[in-house]
């Protein structure tokens, strides 16, 4: 599955997370690909591999190559993409394979860059589109089958009742049509594919599945499905492996209040792989059980949360330190993939029927409304390809990974500290270790999403025959720790990257640095960067201390490539506090969750933008429940009474910017030419939008916004201005990533 690959970039020395591997070496061979119970074997040797999802269909297909490209350079080993079936057959036996939809261009693009692919085939997807991606029409195909003569009795989608399956062929046939010839087998990049997504019945259907693509001409290293919720009749042992997923929040939860659901346990080092908090709205109460057999596959992730959407009853905000923390603690645990979900936000392409969001109104999956346009997910890669900061933040972890995978894949998980912690337990430090015997990693997560975890004073932490300094664990820490690894006994400073004979750590804020190595106890060590080394050891090799900023941006200089337009070293920071020249508690609060009212200490350059009212807002709609028992998004019609601004465009040369739409309000839609382009469901950060996406003779944007009601029926996070009413504040241009 994801399992796969690339990740033997992990196999090479260069600067770049891209790796030169490609499914046919130069004197024609394919790298081979298996697995055990600990991890991902290519050729030969044990990989952690960091998977990022991406959605192709939700992003132009002028945009894929440097999207891509980024991705790679953020330290993603492989893609994850889900193919949507209502995005390429929205009207029955008309395929689209156009455009943005065209998943061959896209394959071919990941080959270009070497990007291994796990593709999602479905046909039930979820992804917050319109019925999880399944075409209206089959939900109506019996009584069309039956005017037929056929029988549909008993017909159901996402089970093997024959014309189901029928029209499940047809789908898996048009896609084998965009994959042949690139599949791994092949020299291409695509290794693994998944089928169906949170499936509860038998696995007798997804092993129907599974034949079905074999017989069509699928032929891969892996296939996967998801590890939640657990399967009535699991499917036979080494078919699939099983991948899970955890997130910081989410926006199924009906509550509309703040630090619902049990999404703290994903901040609790634990042996348990799946989640109980994922999808509950239509998965409901879940236990944490796990079939036995599933501890014989290795621990992979396929969503683990990148961020989050925002559905307009509810609309969590996620920090940087909410992915970071749940990647380490995954790691912690003994997972040897990372899959985040989402690494790159997208927009949902048009629909010739429908709105392809997700919504209440829908056939099926109709638990929440869902923006008809937007899917950022406040992802590291956001909906137009903008860095938010966890994308530099969980740089170095993806660059050790790279280099010290081989060593931590078959590490065993250990849990000195107690694995059931209620939410906000702050009486003890969360921490495990993985270990071999001789040489271990220790990783510490003094930190819960939206709760203020204290400094631990003088912890003790033994492993491997190794006493660590006492240490004083800053509150909102999360890091990792070696011992007996490349030469150092212990160090309080964490590991990044390894590159012939230099070995690269980075400080951890809060904790003195202090390394032992060579029989000798280096304390107090301050970073002196990649020009000079803080210690050369006995055998040549030498030791480089660098802050978190300067690890989060290595190497970028060496390989960011001039097709990626991107300047990495001054990013837009479309985000609450810029991690460039911010003072470091401001940098910390953002992180950790805790609001600020302070003002930046430096802002991108943008240009400020004309624009001016031209109608103030109508009577307020009245906001109801819908099926679903949450509140429903406005309609179209709600729009006429929403305040209007129009927005000059007049004083912009070229459009190769991203505007920042500052405003408070309930929701608000972005118009060209009389045509809707974005929608935002307001929660405290700004409304973006790509001008290079817009029609050429555009002079001119009209924004509707809606007011925010008092008392409505939503949750907005803290950082959200809730007073009632609507203001546009401000709008910017900031320039392109």
């Amino acid at each position: 599955m994801p399992c796969s690959v690339l990740s033997l970039l992990l196999l090479l020395a260069t600067h770049t997370f891209a790796s030169s591997l490609q499914g046919n070496n130069p004197n024609g061979e394919v790298k081979e690909i298996r697995w055990d119970s600990q991890s991902l074997i290519v050729g030969g040797q044990r990989v952690v591999p960091v998977m990022g999802e991406i959605h192709y269909s939700r992003i132009p297909a002028d945009e894929w190559q440097r999207e891509v490209h980024k991705m790679k350079l953020g330290g993603v080993t492989m893609v994850a993409t889900y193919v949507f079936w209502n995005h390429i057959e929205e009207e029955q036996g008309i395929f689209r394979w156009d455009g943005q939809r065209n998943l061959r261009r896209f394959l071919e693009v990941c080959k270009q860059e070497d990007m291994p692919v796990v593709l999602r085939l479905g046909p039930f997807c979820h992804g917050e589109v319109r019925n999880g991606g399944i075409p209206d029409w089959v939900f109506n195909y019996a009584q069309v089958a039956e005017a037929q003569g056929l029988s549909a009795k008993g017909f159901r989608v996402r089970s093997e009742h024959p014309l189901f399956m029928m029209l499940v062929e047809k789908l898996y046939r048009q896609i084998f049509t965009q994959v042949q010839g690139l599949q791994w087998k092949d020299g291409g990049p695509v290794v693994a594919a998944q089928f169906d997504n949170e499936y509860r019945g038998s696995g007798n259907y997804l092993m129907a599945l599974k034949r079905m693509a074999l017989n069509i001409g699928f032929d891969l290293p892996f296939y996967t499905r998801t590890g939640w919720p657990e399967l009535s009749k699991p499917v036979p042992f080494g078919e699939m492996l099983p991948l899970y997923g955890d997130y910081a929040d989410g926006f199924w939860d009906k509550e509309t209040t703040e630090g619902t659901g049990n999404y703290y346990k994903a901040f609790n080092f634990k042996a348990f792989r799946s989640s109980t908090a994922i999808g509950t709205d239509l998965l409901g109460r879940q236990e944490e059980k796990t079939d036995t057999a599933d501890r014989a596959y290795p621990y992979f992730t396929c969503e683990l949360g990148g961020g989050m959407a925002t559905a307009y009853h509810r609309r969590p905000y996620i920090y940087a330190q909410d992915a970071y923390a749940l990647a380490v603690v995954k790691l912690g645990s003994g997972s040897n993939l990372l899959g985040y979900y989402m690494y790159h936000g997208g927009t949902n392409p048009e629909g010739r029927l429908h709105t392809l969001n997700e919504c209440q109104t829908s056939p099926a999956t109709a638990n929440n409304d869902l923006p008809l346009c937007t899917y950022d997910f406040q992802a590291p890669l956001g909906e137009f390809g903008q860095p938010y900061p966890h994308y530099f933040m969980l740089r170095p972890l993806h660059r050790f990974l790279q280099d010290f995978g081989q060593l931590l894949a078959p590490m065993q998980a250990y849990f000195p500290a107690p694995q059931n912690l209620k939410q906000g337990d702050d009486s003890q430090l969360r921490w495990a270790y993985r270990s071999n015997g001789h040489s271990a990693f220790v990783f510490i997560n003094n930190y819960e999403r939206l709760q203020q975890l204290s400094a631990k004073k003088n912890v003790n932490i033994q492993v491997c025959g190794v006493k660590l300094p006492r240490l004083n664990i800053p509150a909102g820490t999360t890091c990792i720790l070696p011992v007996n690894v490349e030469g150092i006994t212990w160090a309080t400073a964490q590991l990044v990257a390894r590159e012939q004979n230099r070995i690269y750590l980075h400080t951890i804020e809060g904790i003195p640095t202090h390394i032992s190595i060579d029989g000798k106890n280096l304390r107090n060590l301050k970073p002196l960067g990649t020009e000079k080394a803080v210690y050369t050891s006995k055998t040549g090799t030498a030791y480089y201390l660098l802050t978190r900023e300067e690890a989060e941006h290595l190497f970028l200089e060496e390989c960011a490539n001039v097709k990626c337009a991107v300047d990495y070293t001054n990013h837009p920071q479309p985000l609450l506090y810029e991690r460039r020249g911010v003072q470091k508690e401001k940098a910390l609060d953002e992180r950790r969750g805790v609001q600020k009212e302070e003002a930046l200490d430096e802002k991108p350059s943008a240009t400020n933008l004309h624009f001016w009212k031209t109608k103030s807002a109508g009577p307020l709609r009245s906001i109801v429940k819908g099926k679903a028992k949450v509140a429903e998004a406005p309609q179209d019609a709600d729009f006429g009474q929403a305040a209007v601004y129009e927005i000059s465009l007049d004083s912009i040369d070229n459009r190769e910017g991203l505007l920042a739409i500052h405003y408070r309000g309930d929701c608000a839609r972005l118009y060209a030419n009389g045509k809707l382009v974005a929608d935002n469901f307001y929660y405290g950060r700004p409304f973006y939008y790509a001008l290079w996406r817009l029609p050429t003779d555009c002079q001119q944007l009209e924004l509707r916004i809606l007011p925010l009601q008092p008392d409505a029926p939503i949750y907005l996070p803290r950082e959200a201005d809730k007073k009632p009413g609507e203001e546009l504040i401000s709008v910017e241009l900031q320039k392109k990533f």
